[in-house]
């Protein structure tokens, strides 16, 4: 068998649904068109990329063992730990220096951890919203399944990967929807994302993606992932399923040029968007600053989400763009 007749998905054998093909996972209502070689190259040979600072200072956080209400601190990009009614959350943990496959090239953190991993409290769960490099370091979770032996959380097909880094890892894999009961009332559901998936060059969209909405002590905590925001009908729908978010961990960076990236990433402008389609109380402002993976300056989706909040009247309290080491409390 030759082309697309011989492929075969490594992660996942399920039934085609409104966003599975049987082979390839999708976004609705899909399905999709992925970039080509040839947008790849217009991108990469515009030489437009932005210089950034190769070494930014952080003043790392030292977390208590357990916290009351909700408390979340930034580690970088899309880490961050969530502290929520004594439960300890991490958000897709990477504490590599690349986000990469290689140890030598790649993007490479600007930014160290704002939590040295030795600094972490009990990590009861991970929520792992795809496979990514720079959401998926199966280095940090095999890691963390040692030291800490954490729930990872993850859509379907993501458990594959993260079982053949660290064989004794306790994993739930689901479908947009799929809820995870967490004791103590608490919950965690899989949820829609304008996104895409893949490691290597031939497994594109094999494993699914999503974010997820944490609820713990009657208050509701939404973390994106990675995500676009496509026609906006995902975060209406989570607004009518769910209600109002008291907290919302919100894409702001790596959009640019934004013709490219726009299915996949979101600018600030359309991460306002989605903050007031949730009716979200509060927002931080994640994936940005950490790791230089598109064109756009470092410090440019801080000023962009500040024009736009001002621009609509918006309390600029109300959605911050997260720093590394920094604590949020809510």
């Amino acid at each position: 068998m030759k082309g697309a007749a011989a492929l075969r998905n490594p992660y996942y054998d399920g039934s085609p649904s409104d966003h599975f093909d049987g082979l390839r996972f999708f976004n609705p209502p899909g399905p999709a068109r992925d970039k080509s070689l040839a947008d790849v190259l217009r991108w990469q040979l515009t030489g437009n990329k932005a210089p950034w600072a190769k070494n930014v200072p952080v003043t790392p956080a030292r977390p208590q063992p357990r916290v009351d209400g909700i408390h979340v601190t930034m580690v970088g990009h899309a880490t961050l730990l969530i502290q929520m009614h004594g439960l300890n959350v991490l958000t897709d943990p990477v504490w590599a220096e690349r986000a990469s496959p290689l140890s030598f090239a790649g993007p490479k953190r600007v930014t160290a951890p704002g939590i040295r991993f030795a600094d972490l409290p009990p990590i009861d769960v991970v929520l792992l919203s795809h496979n990514h490099y720079d959401h998926c370091d199966v280095g940090t979770l095999k890691r963390l399944v040692a030291e800490h032996d954490p729930l990872i959380i993850t859509p379907l097909g993501n458990d594959r990967l993260v079982r053949g880094a660290a064989a004794k890892a306790r994993l739930v894999a689901g479908d947009w929807g799929h809820e995870v009961a967490l004791g103590g009332g608490a919950t965690v559901t899989i949820v829609p994302a304008n996104h895409w998936s893949s490691r290597t060059t031939r497994d594109r969209r094999m494993a699914l993606w999503g974010g997820f909405m944490l609820r713990s002590g009657g208050r509701m905590l939404y973390f994106a992932g990675d995500t676009g925001f496509g026609e906006g009908r995902i975060f209406a729908d989570l607004r009518k399923t769910f209600g109002s978010v008291d907290v919302a961990l919100i894409p702001i960076g790596a959009y640019a040029p934004e013709w490219f990236m726009k299915d996949q990433h979101c600018n600030p402008e359309d991460a306002v968007r989605i903050l007031l389609a949730l009716e979200a109380r509060h927002a931080l402002g994640i994936h940005w600053g950490t790791f230089q993976l598109t064109d756009e300056a470092r410090e440019e989706p801080t000023e962009r989400l500040r024009a736009e909040l001002r621009r609509r009247g918006i309390d600029e309290r109300r959605f911050v763009a997260a720093v590394p080491g920094g604590r949020y409390d809510f």
